[in-house]
């Protein structure tokens, strides 16, 4: 029998003081830890909250000594594993592991990870309202919501811990055991932290690295580079598609979302209960049907959930109006691949917003949907120039300062009956905290827009 993971009396370096980091640190400390925080600010409020209830804190660049002196290392998602600090600690033998892992060490309930480039964050949420309404305690968290170490206390044996899990998350397991994994998708991403395509697919594969075969991968058959990913697991595989023959898994006939067993079909999920736009987002409600039906929730349960939700802020969210043009927040397409589906999500006259800090990826690559879609593009951020490179022999970009300059421009271009669709296909740190942070500074300016347009604009 494994010896119990135990760090009462140990030296444990957090690093990073994230909301991940944070909840390892409360984690840590309930477990008996002795916690030095580690971060790379030189400033920080709550350093003294946390020096009162004991924990070292360090700020500034991270030394070698910080690390090679713990007995263990937690990383927080936003921590690159390659820091030559951290690199020299692993050297001399210092475990380092990330939030994800160390959480998931005390959870005495069951696993469901779910990874992707695009979706995660809508499937991990409607996956969870689904086992809810079954009847299972399923809290989600993870890379949204709350940190996996703020779940440890409320684990019991029939809890359902419903985990989106990055790449930055997963690059740092070692036992991680989801019962089930979900891959969404996969396409180029993060390569600005990852360095290669296939660095990053190698991070979110390590999803399947502990399952074995009473477990399941639930996996997009649409997706050839999800299938390639996949095609090793140990676990039993159930699948989904839009478009794909599925044999054993859900995908869509006629009118409803179906349970596919062999021949049979059996329907679980009328596509009219589906409350979410766009082709991607249904993708996203048959991986989360599919953990359903492997986790036995019954199809009313389903449908009850479906119907419910409404989708996610910043992902194909609906602001509003102005005087005939809707605007539609999607901060959440961070990659090309994710802002091409936010655009395929409407048939024309849109004004796509693009730009931010660029993490990889061709613009090139949107412009066969930006000239079937868009009547024009504006740009933001660093990648500005590689948008407009890209683009401008296709439709015209504009370039705007700022996100009230980008929404003021793309309102000043969009026909009557067209959208302005906030699809950056970039990280948002250039100009932002996060996406969320971007996405809520695109609905204060449509808000202002409206507010103010009849006596601060001239009328379309």
């Amino acid at each position: 029998m494994a010896t119990p993971f135990d760090v009462r009396g140990r030296q444990v370096t957090v690093v990073g003081a994230a909301r991940s980091g944070l909840a390892a640190i409360d984690l840590l400390q309930s477990r008996g830890a002795h916690v030095t925080l580690a971060d790379a600010a030189t400033t920080w409020d709550a350093a003294e909250a946390l020096r009162a209830r004991g924990v070292v804190v360090e700020l500034g660049p991270h030394r070698p000594d910080q690390f090679t002196r713990a007995d263990l290392i937690v990383l927080s998602p936003g921590v690159p594993v390659e820091q030559p600090a951290i690199v020299q600690a692993r050297n001399v033998g210092v475990p380092v592991i990330g939030e994800l892992e160390l959480a998931s060490r005390w959870l005495k309930g069951r696993i469901v990870a779910i990874t992707g480039t695009k979706g995660k964050s809508t499937t991990t949420t409607l996956t969870a309202r689904m086992l809810a309404a079954g009847g299972f305690h399923a809290p989600a968290g993870g890379n949204i919501g709350a940190a996996l170490s703020a779940q440890v206390e409320e684990s019991t044996g029939d809890t359902i811990h419903v985990i989106e899990s990055s790449s930055f998350q997963l690059e740092t397991i070692d036992t991680f055991h989801p019962w089930i994994a979900v891959l969404m998708n996969l396409s180029a991403d993060h390569i600005d932290r990852h360095g290669t395509f296939e660095s990053y697919a190698a991070a979110k594969a390590r999803i399947f690295e502990n399952q074995t075969a009473t477990d399941w991968a639930v996996v997009n058959a649409d997706d050839p580079a999800s299938l390639a990913l996949a095609a090793h697991t140990r676990a039993r595989r159930f699948d989904f598609a839009l478009d794909a023959p599925v044999a054993d898994g859900v995908t869509v006939e006629g009118t409803s979302i179906v349970r596919r067993d062999g021949g049979a079909s059996a329907p679980l999920v009328p596509l009219s209960a589906i409350q979410l736009p766009g082709r991607h987002l249904l993708s996203d409600v048959l991986a989360a049907t599919a953990v359903g039906c492997l986790a036995g929730v019954p199809a009313e349960a389903m449908v009850r959930a479906v119907e419910g939700f409404h989708g996610l802020a910043h992902a194909l969210e609906r602001v509003g109006t102005v005087q005939g043009v809707s605007f539609v927040n999607d901060s959440k397409a961070t990659n090309i691949v994710s802002a091409t589906r936010a655009i395929e999500s409407f048939e024309r006259d849109v004004v796509v917003i693009l730009g931010g800090k660029h993490k990889g990826g061709r613009f090139e690559d949107l412009r066969d949907v930006v000239r079937e879609r868009c009547v024009a593009v504006v740009a933001i951020g660093e990648a500005t120039p590689l948008v407009n490179a890209a683009l401008s022999d296709v439709v015209p970009v504009r370039q705007a300062t700022s996100m009230g300059d980008a929404v003021r421009q793309a309102w000043g271009l969009a026909p009557s009956g067209g959208t302005v669709l906030l699809a950056p296909a970039c990280a948002s740190f250039d100009m932002f905290r996060d996406y969320a942070a971007r996405g809520t500074a695109f609905v204060e300016e449509v808000r202002r827009l409206s507010d103010g347009q009849s006596s601060v604009l001239a009328p379309r």
